[in-house]
């Protein structure tokens, strides 16, 4: 029998596991013994807490979710501007703790898995709608809604996009070029508005290539 108060501790080292393991063979075609022998763990007990390899790896999404809002709430706190909340959000999605190999991995084997599972396609939208709904939010207070809303989806796109690229490549991950990525789409997409571009260098958005071609008022 697993010993009281273990669970939670099992669970976790269960999950971060999966996360090593799926990210080594690149797929979700991994075994719950795999799993398992990589958390220093029977199988027996794997399939106690969770049940089965479907409930595990839904439950690994889950974690890999949970830990990028609470990154994402611990850098927007203390920003005061929608500039600074563009920034930080942009930065979450390409922190230490979020963009390496493994959970890049196990990101673009989560995509490969919704194709065929309504679980992880539900997991999926409700990280691409916080994703929008945040970036929506400090946009529309530089742009119009409308703009906002584009420049969101765009940006969204990109860096699942970066993701992907990543998954393919053998390097290791380049957060800071990731990062000037997305930050250049949103500055070239505001600059096409000279009144917002020039808001933004105003307002002195330090991110990198932001006030590219615009002149500050």
């Amino acid at each position: 029998m697993p010993k009281v108060g273990m669970e939670p501790v099992r669970r976790r080292e269960l999950i971060d596991a999966a996360i090593r393991t799926i990210g080594e063979h690149g797929s979700l075609d991994v075994t719950v013994a795999q799993i398992a022998q990589e958390a220093g763990v029977s199988a027996a007990l794997a399939h106690h807490y969770f049940g089965g390899k479907d409930q595990l790896i839904l439950a690994t999404m889950r974690h890999l979710l949970r830990e990028l809002s609470k990154d994402l709430s611990a850098s927007i706190r203390p920003t005061q501007t929608p500039h600074e909340r563009i920034a930080a959000i942009i930065s979450v999605n390409f922190s230490a703790s979020q963009f390496t190999r493994q959970t890049i991995a196990a990101w673009l084997s989560f995509y490969v898995h919704a194709q065929k599972s309504d679980d992880f396609r539900q997991l999926l939208r409700i990280y691409a709608n916080r994703l929008h709904s945040n970036l929506v939010y400090a946009l529309a207070q530089i742009t119009d809604r409308a703009r906002a809303h584009r420049i969101a989806e765009g940006a969204g796109a990109l860096i699942d996009g970066l993701y992907i690229r990543q998954a393919l490549g053998t390097g290791r991950p380049d957060a800071k070029s990731a990062t000037a990525l997305v930050e250049d789409y949103i500055a070239t997409q505001l600059s096409s508005g000279k009144q917002y571009g020039s808001r933004f260098c105003h307002h002195r958005f330090r991110l990198s290539g932001f006030c590219y071609g615009l002149s500050p008022v």
